[in-house]
């Protein structure tokens, strides 16, 4: 039977999560439809089609899914779940919030957090604050499962899906959508780069914190931050790395002032190299770190700066 996978979007665009839930879904196997909701989608569905590996988008376009609120969502995928065999989504916000109530409606057991598909009913997942990956096997007949974005490579662009509006009954949501508060930026999304910049309490001030962001739009990074430096305010909440904070999994990850608390390890588990910039040689991240450079990071981080200027690199 076929995949579908509920599009993540916001402001308009297409969340770069959806290519890489897109990509989990290649792993089953099976003819793969695209679901747009939402209210005024038309530009999304248009940027979802090209997408690989998507047979078809369908598209929901109704006021009550302006805010993607579960009330609303988890009707809907109700009723299209009939003709799937797996029904993907993003461990995100939204993703975390829909798939327990969609599978409760369905009378499945969801299986969460998803970083390896090996089969139509074989998936692992991290436990223990990371620390241990466990293989869940399932014999449900339908699966309902979220995915962690960061652990898959998004599809490449260039295809040429066909879209089509999906039926739906009535759709009401209990909450109403009123305002987001967001942090603004140009800055690429964290949960997904390829590169992150994290700056730790050791930077000792929201202006020493600016050091951070700057090295990493000098290298075209995201930022993030620990939970001590976000509640020491130096950073905003959404930049939080770690157990309580965003799940990453970069090709590099620059550790600034971080010592490593095992909650914020948990965050960066999935990073394939990791520097560590630190005064402390015995910090734990330090020994975790494929490259450690121990010094005062206030004098690495113009010191390296000026290299990379010298070299001539570029962002």
């Amino acid at each position: 039977m076929a995949v579908l996978v509920l599009a993540d979007h916001d402001q308009g665009r297409l969340s770069p999560a959806t290519a890489r839930v897109v990509a989990a879904a290649a792993a089953l196997a099976g003819p793969t439809d695209l679901l747009v909701a939402g209210e005024g989608i038309a530009a999304i569905a248009e940027e979802a089609r090209a997408l690989g590996g998507i047979g078809r988008v369908l598209t929901v376009d109704d006021p009550a899914l302006s805010g993607l609120s579960a009330e609303a969502l988890v009707p809907l995928l109700e009723g299209l779940a009939p003709g799937y065999a797996h029904i993907l989504m993003s461990a995100g916000a939204v993703g975390r919030d829909v798939a327990p109530r969609l599978a409760a409606r369905l009378d499945l057991m969801p299986v969460t957090d998803v970083v390896a598909i090996h089969g139509p009913g074989r998936f692992d997942r991290p436990i223990y604050a990371g620390n241990a990956i466990e293989t869940v096997s399932s014999a449900q007949e339908r699966q309902v499962l979220t995915i962690r974005a960061s652990a898959f490579r998004p599809v490449a662009s260039g295809g040429s899906a066909p879209v089509e509006a999906a039926a739906s009954g009535p759709l009401s949501a209990v909450a109403k959508f009123i305002a987001a508060h967001r942090t603004e930026g140009d800055i690429p999304d964290l949960g997904t780069a390829q590169v992150v910049v994290g700056g730790g309490q050791a930077v000792k001030s929201a202006e020493g914190f600016r050091l951070v962001e700057a090295f990493a739009r000098r290298l075209g990074a995201a930022v993030g931050a620990t939970r001590a430096a976000v509640d020491a305010g130096y950073a905003p909440n959404d930049w939080q790395v770690g157990q309580t904070g965003k799940i990453i999994a970069p090709d590099l990850y620059i550790a600034i002032g971080i010592s490593g608390a095992l909650q914020h390890l948990a965050g960066i588990q999935g990073a394939k190299k990791i520097v560590a910039i630190n005064s402390d040689a015995e910090a734990p991240l330090v020994k975790l770190a494929d490259l450690a450079l121990i010094g005062d990071l206030f004098e690495v981080l113009p010191a390296l700066t000026a290299e990379l200027d010298r070299l001539g690199v570029k962002r």
